[in-house]
């Protein structure tokens, strides 16, 4: 039977240094309190990766990165000695909320954009090349933003600094972007410009078009910024329900985007603006920069002063491209077959989301076309606009089937790790430890227990006063648990989903139909927003905590592996674009007549891109595979090779 590592040899391997310099003793007046152990008989609370009192220093001969020597997926980091804390469900509230106001700033940009840029006299031609900004920006500044954030010693933290100033800049953009018209007619009339020449009105669209590239890029700061936020904050037990969290509360700012693009905002909130882009960037902005404030001002980061230096210096252009190329090449196999199933996923995912209101409208006017052949380019124009606010009530209708599926699946998919125990008696939290929950080890379960629980599920209740309370708990709850669906297995699924509804676009002719699918659509849209993230979060966090356990550095932290996921979900969106555009000029009939199916052409090549990344899906692993004999066997080797190298 393999042997854990002690107490008393892992405090003998973190030796304590004072600002006096001796190894004896641990003492530093810059904390906010003092306190002196003698080397080798540290406490718990000492050796606590998160207690003020430790900062593992690295020896000589130690591994440098937890890139080389022992695999991360055999290092036992859930070691009884060293447990992470489970966070309550007000906590993964608080801490994923920020994400709501940026999908709130997404949903505003995407379903009112368009128009707007419009109604400034923007060509269609030039509008499809201003929202290919989007993407690129993804696949360049997340990455960047990633590494930035990475390298970040502020005393605010390693993402708050890149949250507040993406943030700021995103709110600057919607406000001059949505009076756009107005600050050009203003500034050129001091030079005596007629506001109706053509020149202001060239103008404002090169004005509109800048605001356009800054609202991207700085959308993509915020976004770099709370994914890692998200990731650094939650316990690695408790990714997968950190990101649920997430995709509930972004159904939510779906839900309240679209609806409120519905809406005739300009007659409710006539002192916001007065037109819809105007009062919608104002809730945004409100939106936006609420969320943010609340989850940076009550979620604590890490101090990454702790971490010792950063790894890179300054980052130049050619350094940038060399850190990510050296990134990507080290992720680890289930990050990057993760990635790979993101191209194709969202090579299916562009075409709807960018084109289902189009395809509804459509098929709205599409009778109408046959009744009236010889309809004037005004007539044309007012029946598209009806079809618009139909397409964007079928939007709504898939933001809210995504919102309530984000609400009921974590109680239905098998979580990869259970919630821990109740604490003995006299302990003062009751998520004070943490067990693993191995998928593919059910049947080491003893007989008649339940199936393991994330832990957030049994946030929602009251602490249960002893362990037959809870247990009683964990049967209740696990009831709804589907044993054999887990979180990859319920991806795979929704990929087959998305592929049969775009399959089914052959059949449907009316746009009730249409909202139908869209709203079945819904179901693999919430797993899109939660599988791949909680996956490629709980596989950052794993190796984030086994370096500090190791007293190593991981140089691949949240912030540049997230930031080349979003290059896996931004680059394919510009394939999507490219191929669409081969569609439509191939399928697309003139404006005004009937029958006009390009759009249902190019959502079922998403369909046949959606089986594609089906079969990646089957090919990722489940977590947990090993048996924990074998870990802590790998475990207790990895303690004995640093012992030697120590000697």
């Amino acid at each position: 039977m393999a042997r854990k590592p002690s107490q008393s040899r892992l405090s003998k391997e973190l030796p304590f240094h004072s600002e006096q310099g001796d190894q004896g003793t641990y003492q530093d007046s810059s904390l906010p309190f003092n306190k002196t152990e003698p080397r080798g008989k540290a406490s718990l609370e000492v050796l606590n990766e998160d207690s003020p009192l430790l900062a593992p220093q690295r020896r000589e001969g130690d591994d440098a990165s937890i890139s080389s020597g022992t695999p991360v997926d055999e290092l036992d980091f859930l070691d009884d000695e060293e447990q992470e804390e489970s966070k309550s469900v007000w906590y993964l509230f608080v801490l994923t909320l920020c994400i709501g106001g940026l999908q709130i700033a997404w949903a505003t940009e995407i379903s009112n954009g368009s128009p707007y840029l419009l109604s400034l006299g923007m060509s269609k031609a030039l509008l499809a090349i201003v929202w290919i900004i989007g993407p690129l920006s993804g696949v360049l500044v997340q990455p960047y933003i990633g590494i930035r954030s990475d390298n970040c010693r502020s005393r605010f933290g390693k993402r708050r600094p890149f949250m507040v100033g993406g943030a700021a800049a995103t709110l600057l953009s919607f406000l001059a972007l949505a009076w756009t018209r107005e600050i050009v007619h203003w500034f050129l009339g001091l030079f005596g410009a007629d506001p109706e020449s053509h020149f202001v009105q060239v103008a404002s669209i090169c004005f509109a078009i800048g605001w356009v590239c800054l609202l991207d890029v700085s959308i993509n700061v915020v976004q770099a910024g709370i994914r890692a936020f998200i990731v650094d904050n939650a316990p690695t037990h408790q990714q997968e329900d950190a990101n649920a969290w997430a995709g509930v509360i972004l159904g939510i700012g779906s839900v309240l985007g679209y609806l409120s693009g519905y809406v005739n905002l300009p007659k409710i909130l006539p002192f916001f603006g007065n037109t819809q882009f105007k009062v919608l960037s104002v809730i945004t902005c409100i939106a936006l920069g609420g969320t943010v404030f609340i989850s940076c001002v009550f979620v604590t980061e890490r101090d990454p002063r702790r971490d010792g230096p950063p790894s890179t210096g300054a980052i130049g252009v050619i350094a940038f491209f060399k850190q990510v190329y050296r990134s990507a090449r080290r992720l680890s196999p289930q990050i990057r077959k993760v990635c790979e199933v993101q191209f194709f996923n969202w090579i299916g995912w562009f075409p709807f989301l960018f084109y289902i209101t189009t395809y509804i409208g459509q098929l709205h006017v599409n009778p109408i076309f046959r009744a009236h052949p010889d309809m004037s380019p005004k007539e044309i124009d007012d029946a598209f606009e009806s079809a618009t606010r139909i397409g964007s009530f079928a939007l709504l209708i898939f933001a809210i089937t995504s919102f309530s599926s984000n609400m009921l699946l974590p109680f239905l998919v098998v979580p990869t790790y259970r919630a821990p125990p109740p604490p003995l008696k006299g302990s003062t939290s009751f998520h004070s430890a943490r067990s693993p929950h191995r998928n593919g080890n059910q049947s080491a379960e003893p007989s008649g227990t339940p199936l393991p629980m994330s832990a957030s599920m049994t946030s929602f209740f009251p602490p249960p006063p002893d362990e037959a309370s809870h247990s009683r708990l964990t049967r209740l709850l696990s009831l709804a648990q589907i044993p054999w669906l887990t979180l990859r297995r319920a991806w795979l699924l929704s990929h087959l989903l998305f592929a049969l509804c775009m399959a089914l676009t052959f059949f449907i002719t009316t746009p009730l139909q249409a909202t139908i699918l869209s709203g079945v659509v819904g179901l693999s849209w919430a797993l899109s927003l939660w599988a791949p993230f909680a996956l490629i979060s709980a596989e950052i966090s794993k190796r984030d905590v086994a370096a500090r356990k190791t007293g190593g550095v991981n140089d691949d932290q949240a912030g540049v592996v997230l930031g080349l996921h979003n290059v896996a979900i931004s680059a394919p969106q510009i394939v999507a674009t490219l191929v669409s555009s081969v569609i439509f000029r191939i399928a697309q009939k003139p404006r005004g007549e009937p029958g006009d199916d390009s759009v249902g052409w190019v959502m079922r090549f998403g369909g046949l891109a959606a089986l594609v990344a089906a079969y990646m899906t089957s090919r990722l692993r489940e977590e947990g595979t090993r048996q924990d004999e074998e870990v802590k066997e790998t475990m207790e080797a990895n303690e004995e090779r640093r012992g030697s190298n120590a000697v």
